[in-house]
């Protein structure tokens, strides 16, 4: 049986929302050497919500049901609140591509959260490719060499685990949300939810005498292609497959992070990673739904 459109569609910006969400590990890194990460990730939820103001009339009418109000809280709290809060911490104290590499943890946490709230059975070949996945994550993560700017791996990959069990929570509440709401308007809730949380935090920060253009361009960057492009496209691709499916796709964040974190900021890539990055993709193969079990 072909392809349906649909999932087509969802591979494609799914795919495209991991390599600006692993992209982001890199422009966090690179602002956390000038800038407080508080006023980094004001910054960024400041200029997505300032985007989506001028957006308001495309986000469609909202089907409200009673008690939303607490999926949309929790959902919002989730990501970006508490998710940023623990991503930040795990950047002060691993590299990015580490950081990166724990990502793949959230498709298995997605998939038992699924299963216990959404009641998405899952097929013995998916747990098969998450399992490969997985591995292949671990030994992409040992084979890393150290870092300068990775003095407590170990607790920096910790952080990083409690900003993906925060990602899964956000996970199942969207897929929830979105037969009523718009991803756009999901989107949109979270920065302006971010923008209110992280205002507190960033006032009581003093701003460096000099901030440089390097700097400026990568909150932009994070504000607008990421805030608003990876997690639109996410919450869109929400849409049109199930959340474990649509969570499968993380792994492909470590591959892209450590690619694009050798050319920019210089961090080995050897041998043993790039066998690592080609088991993970395989393990994201076969974690794909069977497709006569595909959904719309």
């Amino acid at each position: 049986m072909p392809t349906k459109p649909s999932s087509n569609i969802a591979i494609f910006t799914l795919t495209l929302a991991m390599l600006i969400w692993a992209s982001s590990f890199i422009a966090l890194k690179i602002t956390f050497q000038e800038l407080h990460p508080a006023q980094v990730l004001f910054g960024r939820m400041l200029l997505a919500s300032v985007f989506f103001v001028f957006m308001l009339r495309w986000m469609g009418r909202l089907n409200y049901q009673r008690g939303d109000w607490k999926l949309l809280l929790m959902m919002a709290i989730m990501e970006p609140c508490l998710y940023f809060i623990f991503e930040s911490l795990a950047l002060q104290n691993t590299t990015a591509s580490q950081a990166g590499v724990v990502t793949s943890l959230l498709p298995l946490l997605t998939a038992i959260g699924a299963y216990l709230v959404l009641d998405e059975r899952l097929h013995i070949r998916t747990w098969l490719g998450f399992a490969i996945a997985i591995v292949g994550a671990i030994i992409l993560s040992v084979a890393g060499d150290s870092s300068e700017t990775a003095p407590n791996p170990m607790l920096g990959n910790f952080y990083e685990l409690l900003a993906m069990v925060c990602a899964a929570v956000y996970t199942l509440a969207v897929k929830h949300l979105v037969s009523r709401y718009s991803p756009l308007f999901l989107t949109a809730l979270q920065s302006w939810v971010g923008a209110i949380f992280f205002l507190g935090p960033a006032m009581y920060v003093p701003l460096p005498e000099t901030i440089s253009t390097t700097s400026v361009v990568a909150v932009m960057y994070l504000g607008i292609i990421v805030s608003i492009g990876a997690y639109g496209l996410y919450n869109y691709s929400l849409t049109r497959v199930p959340a474990t499916q649509a969570s499968a796709f993380i792994n492909l964040i470590p591959v892209f992070t450590v690619i694009i974190a050798f050319l920019v900021l210089g961090e080995y890539f050897n041998h043993t990673q790039f066998i690592a990055c080609s088991v993970i993709i395989i393990g994201l193969y076969l974690s794909r739904t069977p497709k006569k079990q595909d959904l719309n």
